[in-house]
């Protein structure tokens, strides 16, 4: 074949990328590779071997050893012996280890090249130009935070011991997410690779100790799904962060429910790809190239549900699949395709299922005409159309190079239809019109939002999802935060129980009785009765009769959150308009100090002094969140490219709050005003012990403009309630400040929509020390950060 001829074909020759150094570092490991645990590879403790497979060949590619829990916890223990003397050292020692590591990423790029196209089967090209790279990015921007973290970080100090979990999909980027923050701000680590993909962690282990990083702080122990379920449950861990699916992400909130865990999810996606009339068609076009058949699709934020507005339907999928046609499938280790291997044989037969399924749901597909390789596990680009908003294939992540499109008229329909998923991970939205952008963008419920542009990433910009993908983030400052605890919060003890005390019997009298003054619920701005019509006692310490609240039940929570659903206009009202409401509540709670004193008094027996106190203190805190409300802003990111990140703030929705009995009052406007200042609704359960402090303030808010269904107020059996909030799916998060046993609860059952849950596992706060009670800690909790990504340039 002549010059000329490829000049005017423009076709694609075979371009090998070697891997006989790869096989060679295999080679040395033929044995097996053992665990890396306290700075060097060890047996397995019970002998137990398995083969990882090149699936682009389906062939043996590596023997790993399968852990269990004895080396999970020989592991934990290293870490553990390895965190106090690694988090003492100064930020700078430990930001030089980090340099070190990502130096040695950028010496070693193209070994973790290929062999992570090997391990995963994903394109050479991908792994070297995008993968291997933004892992040294990582470790270098959080030696950053290192250097940094004795004054940017001042207030917090290291969660310890960390467990993580991460997927095959991404197996080397992924751990440079987790392990970068965690031993950047002083916690030690215990990571469980994928099963199918342990080859490039059990590498970076041991070049990371050959670049000096000191034994038992990196720990990686392989093996299957077991191994991870010993590592989650483990004491010694103090917090898991898990990337994966949500089915597995549930069941890790469910174990690890009242361990005192942090945690962290990074879940599935079904990501929107949104096209206006007016998009650039030529490079949205190529951005679902990258959005959906970038690693053969196998991504959790893959645009893999297109929007096309109707106008363009027909011309856009026409250039859509001519544009399919064009793409390689091949060997991952020749530069030249496009596509590369499904991981595994389990993968492709769901890809396979899943697109049958959509296709008896009436979806026309479209494959393109394409060679495939007749060995290992491949599977051509796939384009679903005239797809149900109901169907599987529109609800279900596939996590294959399959796309299922869809049409819409208007920009709502579009949010409509973006919205329409149980997943919240990332969208795309594709306009010339930048002012039509950035108005969808706030609108779509997903952590991630790209204007123009798809599957962006860089260290200094946080990732992660709402609703079933998730919560918490990973890189930027947001990210830093998942491995710190609050320095305030140390050394605190266990919440004393409050027992009823044995109720007096009330003399009869001569005189007029006292005009009953029984106090209802406060639902959807008005005092209502229980739906059980039932009253239970309120009494002072020395069992006097100070009142009755009514008994709320299942249907008062789903009537409460029904109305704080329906509030959500709050969301929409200026931050300046939640101070000035604020500071009303505080300037009308003010004129009536000496009341509100009189009772604390009087349910708690703390004096009268200490009761003034706590007046006093409720009234400031209502100031100081009054004066956070519009300065607790986002921030713009500059990621290395010609664009920036606007890390939003965004309110996490329907919150419910579950009371101490200590500081009734204080506690309770020190949980719900920095949700409300930052555009929350509310559903409180009150104190069980000391409920007349919540229901005094009915009048208070009554009387402040607090629009209705922004606070409802429900009393009664606090147990039960947290219980039905927990399984309420139409509650976003749940702040928990009362036993470790409603703690458990709400974790343990938050499960079905894996809502939030902020809580003290019942160790007791001073709710007096504004250190601790007041400021950023509960407002990071009263937001989800949206990062929406915004190019510029032509």
């Amino acid at each position: 074949m002549s010059v000329a001829r490829f000049f005017d074909e423009m076709s694609y020759g075979p371009a090998p990328e070697s891997d006989a150094e790869a096989r060679a570092w295999l080679a040395r490991h033929v044995a097996g590779f053992g665990h890396f645990i306290g700075g060097q590879f060890v047996a397995p403790q019970n002998g137990g071997y398995f083969d990882t497979s090149d699936p682009a060949k389906d062939k043996p590619l590596a023997r790993v050893a399968q852990g269990d829990a004895a080396d999970i916890d020989a592991a934990v223990k290293a870490a553990r012996a390895a965190q106090t003397g690694w988090a003492a050292l100064p930020g700078h020692a430990r930001a030089r280890h980090l340099y070190a590591l990502a130096r040695a990423v950028q010496r070693h790029a193209r070994l973790f090249a290929v062999v992570e196209a090997l391990d995963n089967g994903k394109p050479i090209r991908e792994a070297r130009d995008i993968d291997v790279p933004l892992v040294a990015r990582h470790f270098y921007h959080h030696a950053g935070w290192a250097q940094l973290q004795e004054t940017e970080f001042a207030d917090q100090m290291p969660v310890g011991v960390v467990g993580q979990i991460i997927p095959w999909n991404f197996p080397l980027l992924m751990l440079a997410w987790k392990v970068a923050p965690a031993l950047a701000l002083g916690n030690t680590v215990v990571l469980k690779p994928a099963e199918f993909t342990p080859l490039t962690a059990l590498l970076f282990a041991e070049i990371a100790a050959a670049a000096g990083l000191p034994p038992g702080i990196l720990n990686i122990v392989t093996g299957d799904g077991s191994t991870g379920a010993a590592l989650v449950v483990h004491p010694g861990i103090d917090k898991i962060a898990f990337t994966g699916s949500t089915d597995v992400g549930r069941l890790i909130r469910e174990q690890s429910a009242g361990s005192g865990k942090s945690l962290t999810l990074e879940l599935g996606g079904k990501s929107p790809f949104i096209v206006f009339e007016d998009a650039d068609i030529d490079a949205a076009i190529e951005g679902i190239v990258d959005g959906i058949w970038f690693n053969q699709g196998q991504v959790c934020c893959a645009g893999s549900r297109l929007l096309v507005q109707e106008g363009i339907a027909e011309p856009f999928l026409a250039r859509l699949k001519d544009r399919m046609g064009k793409l390689r499938v091949g060997a991952p280790l020749d530069k030249s395709i496009d596509l590369g291997a499904i991981v595994a044989p389990v993968q492709l037969a769901r890809i396979k299922e899943l697109v049958a399924a959509g296709i008896a749901d009436g979806a026309d597909c479209y494959q393109p005409s394409l060679d495939l390789p007749q060995d290992g596990c491949f599977y051509p680009p796939t384009l679903l159309t005239g797809v149900e908003t109901a169907s599987r294939v529109a609800q279900e992540e596939i996590f294959g190079p399959v796309l299922v499109a869809m049409t819409f008229r208007t920009p709502d329909e579009a949010v409509m239809l973006a919205n329409n998923s149980r997943f919240g991970l990332a969208a795309s939205v594709w306009s010339e019109t930048i002012g039509l952008a950035l108005d969808i963008a706030p609108k779509l419920l997903a952590g991630v939002v790209w204007i123009n542009g798809t599957n962006l990433f860089d260290a200094a910009v946080g990732f992660g999802g709402y609703r079933e993908s998730g919560y918490g983030r990973e890189g930027g400052r947001e990210g830093a935060y998942e491995y710190l605890k609050p320095r305030a919060w140390a050394g605190r003890k266990q919440r004393k129980a409050l027992p009823q005390p044995p109720q007096k019997e009330t003399a009869a009298g001569t005189g007029l009785p006292s005009i009953d003054r029984t106090a209802k619920l406060f639902i959807a701005g008005k005092q209502v009765r229980p739906d059980g019509n039932y009253v239970r006692p309120v009494l002072a310490p020395d069992g006097r009769l100070l009142g009755e609240v009514g008994e709320g039940s299942r249907k008062d929570i789903r009537n409460a959150v029904a109305a704080a659903r329906g509030a959500d206009g709050w969301a929409k009202v200026s931050a300046h308009n939640r101070a000035q409401i604020l500071y009303y509540l505080a300037e009308n709670l003010s004129a009536r100090t000496a009341e509100f004193a009189d009772r604390i008094d009087a349910m708690t027996g703390c004096g009268a002094g200490e009761a003034q106190h706590e007046v006093e203190a409720t009234i400031n805190r209502l100031f100081s969140y009054g004066a956070w409300a519009d300065k607790f802003e986002g921030s713009v990111h500059v990621p290395p490219i010609r664009g920036v990140a606007l890390a939003m703030h965004e309110p996490i929705g329907v919150v419910g709050v579950a009371c101490p009995d200590e500081a009734p009052l204080l506690s309770l406007i020190s949980l719900v005003a920095p949700l409300i200042a930052l555009g929350n609704r509310v559903v409180i359960v009150a104190s069980e012990r000391h409920p007349l402090s919540a229901t005094d303030l009915y009048q208070i808010i009554e009387t402040s403009d607090v629009p209705a269904g922004v606070i409802n107020i429900v009393t009664g059996p606090r147990g039960e309630l947290v219980k039905t909030l927990a399984q309420h799916d139409d509650v976003d998060a749940l702040w928990v400040f009362a036993t470790p046993e409603d703690a458990t609860v709400a974790e343990r059952l938050s499960i079905g929509n894996l809502k939030r849950i902020f809580t003290d596992y019942g160790f007791a706060i001073d709710w007096f020390d504004r250190a601790a009670a007041e400021g950023p800690i509960f407002l990071r909790q009263a937001v989800q950060v949206k990062n929406i990504w915004i190019p510029y340039g032509e």
